[in-house]
């Protein structure tokens, strides 16, 4: 296998146990939080993301990745401004948590805020050496650290949550995550000397920074704003339903876009650097993203209702009619994940950050008035949003590469096949567990092998590209593993 096949690899059995990991301990946690304690825990972890997620891109894994010619003083310069901010940021959280908390009407997160603001203190260093692995492509070091990582920030989380921590238990839980990760990334990298304060290169990747610090922020911040504006304008009840609902929404994100995420900038940059054509990269990217995201997302609309009733339990029903309208929603960002690498390949890094003030903050107020109304007027407008924002970003690559839009549609056409055919066989099991012939655990385990099996008869009958691509894997997997038995035993 290439090293992108490979890193895809790593990444995907990473991803698939951390996946894993994420099923149980939700599974369990929603039975010892209510809603409103889940939510407090969601407002806090709403308000640091944004924070973190933008302060990095200053110098961070973007940066460091995209760099064509990367040396040590890029670097130490790049993890200086990161530690700087970070450390500014840490403080200014932790001392104006109880503002924060008497804004939202919350006392108790404060506590929280405080508690979470100590993650800036390791997030520099954690960010810095997995932003040199995923550049170097070396992702099976970086699973084993973000694996290990994620079982203790797990273990944490579950047992405060026995003992009656209430929202504090999955704070705690991300942070000895966040320490965890560090710690094993310090001892597997451990070149010290590239944490070394230097400034020298501070021009070079503020200039970088100020678009993709931009992008991330207000993309961050969109993604976050729903749980902020139901936690001020209705109850924290209603923010720990929304989180839930798009947790569940989110399990394509999990099992396939965290998986390809990690490898994405890095083979984008690689295809740029060997003179490959990014027109014909996107389309056929989009084909393949289409064709799993799409059947994904349907598959869950139909069955949410089991797989709530299995997964969170009884007390969670009510988020089923939330789940099904932001899987519609969501059909439209088949191709989200592609739209800031390749512009920055493209050598328009400038354009994302347009894209993203273009469509954005009409989203917000949408957003925000919808708030005034009740949870599922906030699921609803992301109906309007998220196609809206979708149509905005493939305007700027279709404007980049010279795409038309009938080649656009021509990409999807397949794939829109593929997602009836799977639609067809979850609504006959959904149906069969609905008038009550088999239980829900039944009828789920059924629709799941039913819509794999339609699946692939419609990625037959369409002969769609991803075929080839399903082939080439499992060939490389069988050439992995045939050496293996081949070995003699003595």
């Amino acid at each position: 296998m290439s090293a992108v096949q490979r890193s895809i690899v790593f990444s995907a059995v990473e991803r698939y146990a951390s996946v894993s990991l994420f099923v149980v301990t939700t599974a369990i946690i929603s039975r010892l939080l209510t809603p409103a304690e889940f939510g407090t825990f969601a407002v806090v972890n709403a308000l640091t993301t944004v924070v973190s997620v933008s302060f990095q891109e200053f110098g961070g894994a973007n940066y460091l990745i995209q760099k064509q010619e990367l040396s040590r003083r890029h670097i130490r310069t790049a993890f200086t401004i990161i530690f700087a901010i970070s450390i500014m940021i840490g403080a200014l959280f932790f001392v104006l948590s109880g503002v924060l908390s008497r804004f939202m009407g919350q006392d108790s997160l404060a506590n929280g805020l405080s508690v979470a603001a100590l993650s800036f203190l390791f997030v520099p260093f954690s960010g810095t050496i997995a932003a040199l692995f995923r550049r170097d492509l070396t992702f099976g070091k970086l699973a084993i650290c973000n694996l290990v990582a994620n079982v203790a920030g797990a273990i944490v989380s579950i047992l405060l949550a026995m003992l009656n921590f209430s929202y504090m238990a999955p704070i705690w839980g991300g942070l000895a995550n966040c320490v965890t990760l560090t710690v094993i990334l310090l001892a597997w990298h451990r070149d010290f000397g590239l944490f070394r304060p230097s400034l020298a290169d501070y021009r070079d990747i503020v200039g970088f920074g100020v678009y993709s610090s931009g992008v991330s922020l207000i993309n961050v911040f969109y993604n976050l704003a729903p749980q902020l504006f139901l936690a001020k304008l209705l109850d924290f009840a209603a923010v720990g339903l929304y989180s839930r609902a798009i947790s569940l929404t989110q399990i394509f994100d999990r099992l396939v876009i965290q998986v390809l995420s990690p490898v994405i900038m890095p083979a984008v940059a690689a295809q740029r650097k060997s003179g490959a054509d990014l027109k014909r990269v996107y389309l056929e990217a989009i084909q393949l993203l289409s064709v799993t995201q799409w059947p994904c997302l349907t598959f869950i609309a139909i069955m949410a209702h089991p797989i709530i009733e299995i997964w969170l339990g009884a007390n969670w029903l009510e988020i089923v009619p939330l789940v099904r309208i932001l899987c519609a929603a969501n059909l439209a960002m088949f191709a989200a994940c592609l739209s800031y690498p390749v512009l920055v390949a493209a050598g328009h890094v400038r354009d994302a950050l347009v894209s993203s003030l273009i469509s954005l903050p009409p989203s917000l107020c949408l957003l925000f008035a919808a708030a005034f109304f009740n949870v599922h007027a906030v699921a609803a407008a992301a109906l309007l949003t998220l196609p809206f924002q979708a149509v905005v970003t493939i305007y700027f690559i279709r404007k980049r590469l010279g795409i038309d839009g009938g080649q656009i549609i021509d990409a999807l056409q397949k794939s829109a096949i593929v997602t009836v055919s799977t639609a067809l066989g979850a609504a006959c099991c959904a149906v069969l567990i609905e008038v009550g012939a088999v239980k829900p655990i039944v009828g789920l385990v059924a629709g799941s092998s039913c819509v794999a099996l339609c699946w692939w008869l419609g990625l037959v009958l369409t002969r769609h590209p991803m075929l080839n691509h399903l082939y080439h894997a499992l060939s490389g997997v069988v050439d992995i593993v045939r050496p293996r038995f081949r070995r003699p035993l003595l």
